[in-house]
C-alpha cells in the first residue's frame, strides 16, 4: 500500500511541477510566488495520495460481503498514532505558514524611488491618477502605464462597491472597499500589456471590468508621461483607442455594440443610433446627442431604461480629448451598423 502510494505520490508531483498553472512572470515579485506554490505542491501531493491510497486500500480490503449486517469488532484507538498524525501536519502547517509570512513580507516591504498611482474603482471600470514628478503634470487616465524596473505603490480606492484589483502576471491582487483606502507593491520586471482584472462580484458588469497594465521602458515612460492626460501610449488611431475606451470606461458592461464585441443589456443598445437619435433629440447633430449621453445622462434618457443605470462623471473620469475619441467612435461604430435601428 506504502509503495503504491510512493510511487503515485513522486509522479504526482512530477505532473504538477510540470503543468504551466500561471501566466508569464511580469513582476519581482511573481517569482515568490511561484516557488511558493511549488512548496505547497510538491508537500500536498503526497499527502493526498497517501491519504487517498489509504482508504482506498481500507475500503476495498475490508469491505463487508454482501448480504453482511454484523457491526465490526469494536476498536480502541492508537493514542501514539493519533498524536502523530495531528503532530505531522501542525509541523507541516506551520514551516509553510511561517515560509509564506517571510514571502510576504519581502513582497511588501517598501522599496526605494516608488512611483505611486491612485487606482479608482467604478462600476464597471478602472482609472488611475498619476501625481506631478519629474517636471510632468498631474495625470488622470483610463490607462495603466508602468515604467519597467521600477517600484510601484498602487492606493486603491472605489466610489461605489466593492471590487478586487487583479495582475495575474505581477501575482498581486487586494479588494478595493468603499471608505478604506488599500494598497499594494509590485516591481514590474518585463515589458508587454497585462491584464487588470476585478475578481469581486461587483455587478451585472463584473466580466467586463477589465484593463491592461502596460509595462515600457524608461524613456517611453518618460515620453508618455509628459505628453498630457489626453495621450494614450497604446493607441494606433482613433478608431482602435475609440474602441479601448469604450471597454476600459466600463461601457461594454452595460451596452450592446457590435464592434466592440459587447452583448450587455443593462443599458440601451448602440447600434443604429443614427436612426434613433433624430427622433429622441430633434435638431441636434449625433455627434452632439451621443456627448450628452455621456457627460449628462440624467437628462438623456431613453424610455425603458433606469436614469440611474449610467455613472454622470465621465466628464472627470475622461479628459476632453478621450471624450471626443469616444464619441467620434461611437458615431461612425453606430453608422457602420446595418440593419434595424437600435
Amino acid at each position: 500500500m506504502f509503495a503504491i502510494g510512493i510511487v503515485a505520490s513522486v509522479i504526482g508531483v512530477i505532473i504538477a511541477l510540470a503543468i504551466d498553472w500561471f501566466p508569464p512572470q511580469a513582476s519581482a515579485e511573481a517569482q515568490t510566488v511561484d516557488f511558493l506554490y511549488d512548496v505547497t505542491l510538491v508537500i500536498a501531493v503526497p499527502i493526498f495520495v497517501l491519504v487517498m491510497a489509504v482508504a482506498i486500500y481500507s475500503v476495498v480490503r475490508y469491505r463487508a460481503a454482501p448480504g453482511d449486517l454484523r457491526d465490526a469488532e469494536p476498536v480502541h484507538g492508537n493514542t501514539r498514532l493519533e498524536v502523530v498524525w495531528v503532530l505531522i501536519p501542525f509541523v507541516i502547517v506551520t514551516v509553510l505558514a511561517i515560509y509564506s509570512w517571510i514571502g510576504l513580507e519581502s513582497i511588501e516591504a517598501q522599496q526605494p524611488n516608488p512611483i505611486k498611482i491612485n487606482v479608482i474603482a467604478q462600476q464597471f471600470a478602472w482609472r488611475f491618477e498619476y501625481p506631478a514628478e519629474g517636471g510632468a503634470p498631474p495625470k488622470q487616465t483610463t490607462n495603466l502605464v508602468l515604467p519597467i524596473n521600477r517600484p510601484v505603490e498602487f492606493k486603491l480606492n472605489s466610489e461605489d462597491v466593492i471590487h478586487s484589483f487583479w495582475v495575474p502576471a505581477f501575482r498581486v491582487k487586494s479588494d478595493v472597499v468603499p471608505g478604506i483606502e488599500t494598497q499594494i507593491r509590485t516591481t514590474p520586471s518585463r515589458e508587454g500589456a497585462w491584464p487588470v482584472v476585478c475578481t469581486e462580484l461587483c455587478g451585472i458588469g463584473h466580466s467586463t471590468m477589465r484593463q491592461s497594465a502596460r509595462v515600457v521602458g524608461a524613456t517611453d515612460f518618460a515620453a508618455w508621461r509628459e505628453a498630457g492626460p489626453g495621450a494614450v501610449a497604446t493607441a494606433r488611431d482613433d478608431q482602435a483607442e475609440g474602441r479601448r475606451l469604450f471597454a476600459g470606461a466600463g461601457c461594454a458592461g452595460c451596452h450592446a455594440l457590435a464592434d466592440a464585441g459587447a452583448a450587455a443589456a443593462t443599458g440601451p443598445p448602440l447600434g443604429g443610433l443614427a436612426q434613433v437619435a433624430p427622433s429622441r433629440a430633434p435638431g441636434v447633430p449625433l455627434e452632439e446627442y451621443v456627448r450628452r449621453s455621456i457627460v449628462d445622462p440624467k437628462n438623456v434618457v431613453v424610455s425603458g431604461y433606469s436614469p440611474e443605470g449610467m455613472p454622470g462623471n465621465y466628464n472627470q473620469q475622461l479628459s476632453p480629448r478621450e471624450i471626443d475619441t469616444l464619441v467620434n467612435y461611437l458615431v461612425r461604430a453606430s453608422q457602420q451598423t446595418g440593419g434595424r435601428a437600435q
